[in-house]
């Protein structure tokens, strides 16, 4: 039984055919359940087929989905419409990624960086040998939402911090190597201490907590 009607609002943009980016209104009725995703799934189906958006999973695991939704970050597929409680339903991509059309952001980059090796890698030279951390699903939320992220620094990112913490901890022989790379130019000191990289974050890892301990093990 559908349920009452919601505005899904847009922000469009395929390179050469709409450019500038604009938002552009479509309408349905939504049911209680219905995700996001199985809204743009619906529009996509039933009104426009030219939509392009990123997903797989459906459950939270792959992070394809994230997007800007109403201001914040999250994942599509997992955000009810119902709990948004708004009759129109804002979406953009995330920022500080190139926009490769509508809410599809590109994926040559990883948000995690080599910590492994010791030392930064953006994913595109070997993606293979990245180090994945725990629970986090890269979906590059934490780096949208990240005001330092956007001051066209070389700031690494919430994520990667993360995960040099997490690494750190799982194996202390590189301890001193791994301090270094966050202590570096690249580091912890561009991070403003907004703490959204931990508010958007849909897995828990809650990166400025790792950020926090980093600076504690640097002595800052």
């Amino acid at each position: 039984m559908k349920g009452k009607k919601i505005i899904f609002r847009i922000l469009r943009y395929k390179p050469s055919v709409i450019d500038p980016p604009r938002f552009q209104d479509f309408e349905m009725s939504v049911t209680d359940t219905m995700s996001v995703l199985e809204c743009l799934e619906e529009i996509r189906k039933e009104q426009d087929s030219t939509l392009i958006y990123r997903k797989s999973c459906h459950h939270a695991s792959c992070g394809t989905c994230a997007c800007i939704i109403n201001g914040k970050e999250r994942l599509a597929c997992i955000t009810k419409v119902a709990d948004l409680d708004n009759h129109i339903v804002t979406l953009e991509p995330l920022r500080g990624f190139r926009c490769e059309g509508d809410l599809a952001v590109s994926e040559d980059w990883s948000p995690l960086r080599n910590v492994d090796r010791g030392k930064a890698t953006d994913g595109r030279d070997d993606q293979k040998s990245a180090t994945r951390f725990e629970d986090c699903i890269e979906c590059g939320a934490c780096l949208s939402a990240c005001p330092a992220a956007h001051g066209g620094n070389t700031f690494m990112g919430p994520a990667a911090l993360a995960a040099i913490h997490n690494e750190i901890e799982k194996s202390p022989d590189k301890r001193e190597s791994l301090l270094s790379l966050a202590g570096g130019p690249d580091g912890e000191k561009w991070c403003e201490r907004a703490l959204d990289c931990s508010r958007v974050c849909p897995s828990g890892v809650y990166p400025a907590r790792h950020i926090a301990e980093l600076r504690k093990l640097l002595g800052r």
